[in-house]
């Protein structure tokens, strides 16, 4: 996956990422037009589909509420990269199937940088730096869950194929 970089600082919670007031709904095209709004307002417009979040410390910290991986992936955000990230969002971006990274580095990174993310090689490679960084590895069952798609697609094909 390669992206354009947009930049958020520590703490991000989830309700920056998608605010309550659009908690109405879990439809994934609605609530990709206001992630993170509350954040940067004109996110949504600027940003394309592929482009990278880069933040700081705890990521998805706030509540355990599914909707802020779903938003993020439905906008067309293909990784985030951050230091650290809060537990309960971890897992449940990989359960959507959106791919973060682990990176201790991810301040050197700017806004506007061309990023590539090869899972394989365990690199993050910041095209428009010319620097590469070894990201922490993602677990092999994680792996499988943002290749399938999400916990739900993986699921549907260890049904089709009896769990082989």
């Amino acid at each position: 996956m390669q992206g354009k970089v947009w930049k958020f600082g520590d703490n991000i919670d989830t309700d920056l990422i998608i605010a309550a007031r659009y908690l109405n709904t879990s439809e994934p095209a609605v609530l990709a037009k206001y992630v993170m709004e509350d954040a940067d307002p004109e996110f949504v417009s600027k940003m394309a589909v592929g482009d990278i979040i880069v933040a700081g410390e705890n990521f998805g910290c706030g509540s355990s509420r599914e909707h802020a991986p779903i938003a993020l992936k439905a906008a067309g955000v293909s990784a985030i990269i951050a230091p650290t990230f809060a537990r309960i969002f971890y897992r449940n971006a990989f359960n959507m199937g959106l791919p973060i990274f682990e990176l201790k580095e991810a301040d050197e990174i700017e806004e506007g940088d061309v990023v590539r993310v090869d899972m394989d090689a365990g690199e993050v490679i910041n095209i428009t730096q010319a620097k590469r960084y070894k990201f922490t590895p993602i677990p092999a069952f994680m792996q499988e869950l943002v290749d399938a798609g999400g916990l739900i697609e993986f699921a549907k094909q260890e049904i089709r194929s009896g769990g082989q």
